[in-house]
């Protein structure tokens, strides 16, 4: 519904639960609207000619971890697989997990199982390499949670891999080049993928800090460049068509500002990523469709710059790129 506010903050209650809009995180992580750069695409395939990861870096909002999302959906290599690096992460825990206080439980209570294998769970490179064997060959690993119908080769996500501590990526070089790990629980278990069917393997990295060497020479690198203006007109379109068609204006007054923000003239601290910038242009879309001068006026942008102004002290600085920005449109 255009225009719509559905919270009122009056105190007053709706008379029957409001029917609200999906979320617009779901709509723009859909693979199928994904833009890759031509740098981007010559990075990908090398990475999977030489059957290595791929390390992206870039700013955040341009686009990253959806990479992984659009080449495993491209590929038929569909769900993603995806691990998220933490500052607590180690080595084991991309490949599973074990709970070894409820197996100390178990031994010395009596109670459930002391089988050891009851006590793991997969995680997602330890999944991927899982599925890259036929099922009877693991099957002394499988559990109810562990599905494998048949080979398949999977697409496997380390998202920020920077935030893990030093040693997780160090720790990872053999395992990671091989595409094997070892299961110390079960026997010191070895379980290796089949080269044919060898998991991709995409990394990102918000480069807080530097990778080692060692494990920078077993990757392919690139770094998202932030779009320029036509690129990010391809992009809105590609992800806002429905939302954008017949809006030119609207589309270019959009960007216009958006530049404005993102000057390092303009003085914010914080600049407005690509990502915000389609949920900012999915607002105005919406808000702007009975506006004939669409967002040319400040009562029309000022209640959605919460999607692009995300501190406190920009948003004084803002405020007043946006008055200046409106003088020249209204001039």
């Amino acid at each position: 519904m255009a225009n719509a506010n559905w919270y009122q903050g009056t105190g007053a209650q709706h008379d029957a639960p409001v029917e609200l809009p999906t979320s617009l995180l779901d709509r723009h992580a859909d693979p199928a609207g994904y833009l890759a750069d031509p740098g981007l695409v010559d990075a990908v395939n090398v990475a999977l000619h030489l059957g290595q990861p791929l390390l992206l870096t870039g700013q955040p909002g341009t686009g990253k971890t959806q990479l992984a999302n659009s080449l495993a959906w491209e590929l038929g290599y569909h769900p993603l697989l995806k691990f998220e690096a933490k500052s607590t992460s180690v080595a084991r825990d991309l490949f599973y997990t074990y709970d070894t206080l409820g197996r100390f439980h178990a031994a010395h209570t009596g109670e459930g199982t002391v089988d050891s294998l009851n006590y793991l769970h997969f995680n997602a490179l330890g999944l991927a390499i899982l599925r890259a064997n036929e099922p009877a060959a693991v099957a002394r690993l499988l559990t109810d949670d562990t599905q494998n119908t048949g080979k398949q080769r999977s697409v496997v996500l380390i998202d920020e891999i920077d935030k893990a501590p030093r040693d997780f990526p160090n720790d990872l070089l053999n395992e990671v080049e091989g595409m094997y790990f070892k299961i110390p629980e079960l026997g010191n278990e070895t379980v290796t993928s089949d080269p044919e069917f060898r998991p991709i393997l995409i990394l990102t990295s918000n480069s807080e800090k530097n990778l080692p060497e060692a494990f920078l020479r077993r990757c392919v690198f690139y770094d998202i460049p932030f779009p320029n203006r036509d690129r990010l007109s391809h992009i809105v379109h590609s992800r806002l068509g429905e939302a954008i068609t017949d809006k030119h204006t609207l589309l270019q007054d959009a960007l216009d500002l958006f530049d404005r923000l993102r000057d390092p003239a303009g003085g914010l601290h914080r600049k407005p990523s690509t990502s915000e910038l389609l949920a900012w242009l999915r607002i105005l879309a919406e808000r702007s469709q009975d506006q004939k001068n669409y967002i040319r006026t400040e009562a029309m942008i000022e209640p959605a710059l919460a999607s692009l102004i995300k501190t406190s002290e920009d948003r004084p600085t803002a405020r007043e790129l946006l008055k200046d920005w409106l003088k020249t449109k209204q001039a």
